[in-house]
């Protein structure tokens, strides 16, 4: 048969219109991680496991494009065929099709299986969708390191909005922070703890936020220095040091200085001094070499 009279296959049919929609891609098993899971953290991701022999599929897969095409890029929609990417479909754990997932950095936040009605599925999409809070969230997160006074603006915005968004509020701490308004930032971290648990990101603000005001007390690194050359003894003075190391940066001078506080005075500045070695833990990163060094040297003292 004359190549140009082959009729193309459902698979053919999808690569040459998500040529022409750009918010509708067809999966592949070597770019699914870029294209799915990074771009999740752009953009609401939405997942469509689906077969060719799979008659539920061809009911609910032109709802999914349908509405793809009418939201205009709020989200992109991925078609992913199960008999082409297995391994991807085991690692969403699908057991059944059409399986529908909706992605947001990088992470599924919601899902269904079967051929939903499109009324149920448009319910679902605003589910998934960011909210008018989450959207200034994003737009203050983005102008940050160049416009900070508008993106403070736009934390307050997305805060009034949504008032229980924490995102919106550790944002608006952490900028505050870099502006070096830490009696501001610390309110907004306090409303947080008020919940009774924070984020991993407001349990680094408040430890920073700890931190920079014991070393404000302090004077400064120059200062809390000069103190201790002049009372070798004073462990307090010595403290008062490690806090401001620790919050110019200095985590090993810092951490070094606590541990030998530890050591030598357990009962009394050594608990000060431990509890600054945890805040000091909060700001490393949970792969950081140095944090497992210095949790497994304090161990040691302490047991």
């Amino acid at each position: 048969m004359p190549e140009d009279l082959v009729t193309p296959g459902a698979s053919d049919m999808l690569e040459f219109m998500s040529k022409e929609r750009p918010h509708i891609i067809v999966a592949e098993s070597k770019t699914f991680e870029k294209e799915v899971i990074e771009r999740s953290n752009d953009v609401p991701v939405v997942v469509d496991f689906w077969a060719q022999w799979c008659g539920p599929c061809r009911l609910l897969g032109p709802v999914l494009e349908k509405l793809a095409d009418e939201y205009e890029g709020a989200f992109v929609l991925v078609k992913a065929e199960t008999d082409q990417l297995p391994d991807v479909a085991a690692g969403f754990g699908v057991r059944s099709i059409p399986a529908v997932f909706g992605l947001r950095n990088g992470k599924v936040v919601d899902s269904f299986v079967g051929a939903l009605p499109e009324p149920a599925v448009r319910i679902w999409l605003e589910r998934l969708l960011p909210t008018p809070a989450e959207k200034l969230v994003a737009e203050a997160q983005r102008l940050e390191p160049t416009d900070p006074a508008t993106a403070e603006t736009k934390y307050r915005e997305a805060i009034a909005l949504g008032p229980t968004e924490p995102s919106a509020k550790i944002g608006l701490a952490r900028l505050l922070l870099s502006l070096g308004r830490l009696d501001e930032s610390q309110s907004l971290v306090a409303d947080l703890e008020g919940r009774g648990f924070l984020e991993p990101e407001a349990e680094r603000l408040r430890a920073e936020l700890t931190l920079r005001t014991q070393a404000r007390q302090s004077g400064g690194i120059e200062a809390a220095r000069a103190a201790v050359v002049a009372n070798p003894n004073d462990r307090s003075l010595q403290l008062k040091l490690a806090e401001a190391l620790a919050a110019g940066g200095k985590y090993v001078e810092a951490l070094d200085l606590c541990l030998r506080l530890v050591e030598e005075d357990r009962k009394g500045v050594g608990e000060q001094a431990r509890h600054t070695m945890l805040q000091i833990f909060h700001l490393l990163p949970e792969d950081s070499q140095l944090l497992s060094e210095y949790r497994r040297k304090l161990s040691l003292v302490l047991y």
